[in-house]
């Protein structure tokens, strides 16, 4: 696997990692109505390629075909963090986490937060997150479920 900076034209294939995400691994702890609230199959693709541009997400491959991506803002705060419902549980996850971590530590800060789905939930609890607000966002009119998670970092 690769690990690289998100490039243009990458933007169609991170919807399909996001949509696998959601419809494929999510699923589970979300129902139908809230999985296509949050994924729709619709997506106007020049404003989810100008989002990609903007939160500059980290990337990975294998043999030229993504399997998850995810960014670290200048706050801390990570925005994305989805790994494809083909190949869960692979390392993809743990890569991008290490990968978080590193640019954290070269952008000198003191914490990263995100707002994580129940899904997610147990992988970022792992690595040393914890819960501070359990939160209901409305997504096209559905509410979903997440956590506000955060993470002290040692090295500031």
């Amino acid at each position: 696997m690769q690990l690289r900076r998100f490039q243009e034209g990458d933007a169609p294939a991170l919807y399909q990692v996001y949509f696998s995400a959601v419809h494929t691994i999510a699923a589970r702890d979300y129902t139908p109505e809230q999985v296509f609230a949050w994924a729709p199959v619709e997506c106007d693709m020049d404003l989810w390629a100008e989002r990609m541009r903007t939160i500059k997400p980290f990337v990975v491959e294998r043999q030229g075909c993504i399997l998850g991506y995810a960014d670290v803002q200048p706050s801390g705060y990570i925005n994305h963090f989805f790994v494809s419902g083909t190949c869960p549980r692979q390392g993809v996850g743990r890569l991008l986490m290490q990968r978080i971590h590193q640019e954290a530590g070269a952008l000198g800060l003191a914490e990263l937060t995100a707002d994580v789905s129940a899904t997610a939930e147990p992988f970022f609890a792992h690595h040393g997150f914890a819960v501070l607000e359990r939160r209901k966002p409305v997504r096209r009119g559905v509410e979903l479920h997440n956590a506000f998670m955060r993470k002290m970092l040692l090295n500031t």
